[in-house]
């Protein structure tokens, strides 16, 4: 069997592209009980569990009821994985958006079938992160923590009418919507699209879309954490990543593997995946190769 990928919500597994791509599993948090019972049951049948959920909490200036809520998850998977004493369950507090944590483990579910070892698999998750662009488009960034955000952004925010483009990730970026514009990927990607409840406009598929070259556009409901995660219910969130599985495996069998000094395993970067154990002799976590593995065209 592959390697188990879970989540922390049933609104973070998207759809699988192929029949071969394994669903995601739900890590339960409802009680302590279910889920240490539903992370022994994963480790029985999958042999090993890669974890994500939302390191958010752990950055500075992230508070108010989601920095709570997201350091509670976090608090219960650790708590579980020490009780069950586990070396095989590998935790992984993910700086990403809701949704682009959501495609990030939408691209290890599609490697978990390939020919990648579990600390491979589970190291990868930072690469591919790098090569994430999340953002939203909100219609004001009054109580936008996540991003850096200046007194004239948040003043320009209060004007009626007023929309924000912001972009958390690879490099954060925030423009007022009609006067710059977000820098997107260089390479090919598919782009999901979640609407919030009062989204505020189109803008994301019919500008943001055909700016970034995307090579397909696919909606997918908004993950229930996302209003708070940007501060805002009327927003539009957005995540662009590679989708192709071959090219996601070109880009992580580019990167030099090295074994783990601690647990043992295969790692690439300068870090395990499971243990958290820093490579002793830390070398350049992608190789100019990788970068070369995603032209514009890849499909």
């Amino acid at each position: 069997m592959p390697t188990a990928i879970a989540v922390t919500s049933p609104d973070l597994v998207l759809p699988p592209h192929d029949r071969q791509t394994p669903t995601a599993s739900v890590q339960p948090q409802d009680t302590l009980e279910n889920s240490l019972i539903g992370m022994h049951a994963l480790i029985e049948q999958h042999g090993y569990v890669i974890a994500l959920y939302s390191a958010s909490a752990e950055s500075t200036g992230a508070g108010g009821a989601a920095g709570v809520a997201e350091q509670s998850v976090a608090r219960r998977l650790h708590t579980v994985r020490s009780v069950l004493e586990s070396d095989r369950i590998a935790l992984l507090g993910i700086d990403l958006p809701p949704l682009g944590i959501a495609l990030l483990s939408q691209q290890l579910r599609q490697l978990s079938v390939c020919d990648f070892s579990p600390g491979v698999l589970a190291s990868s998750a930072r690469l591919l992160a790098h090569y994430i662009y999340a953002g939203a488009l909100l219609g004001s960034v009054a109580k936008l923590d996540r991003v850096p955000v200046s007194l004239k952004s948040h003043a320009k925010s209060w004007v009626p009418g007023a929309q924000f483009a912001v972009l958390a990730n690879p490099r954060p970026q925030l423009v007022r919507l009609g006067q710059e514009e977000l820098t997107g990927p260089e390479f090919g990607t598919r782009l999901l699209v979640a609407n919030g409840p009062q989204p505020p406009s189109d803008w994301v598929t019919s500008t943001l879309a055909p700016a970034w070259q995307v090579q397909g556009v696919a909606t997918v409901p908004l993950p229930a954490e996302s209003a708070r995660w940007w501060g805002t219910g009327k927003l539009v969130e957005f995540a662009a990543g590679l989708y192709d599985v071959s090219v996601l495996y070109q880009l992580v069998s580019s990167v030099r593997r090295e074994t783990c000094h601690w647990c043992g395993l295969e790692l690439i970067g300068d870090r395990c995946g499971f243990c958290a154990a820093p490579l002793s002799n830390a070398l350049p976590a992608v190789q100019p190769s990788a970068t070369r593995a995603l032209p514009r065209g890849a499909t």
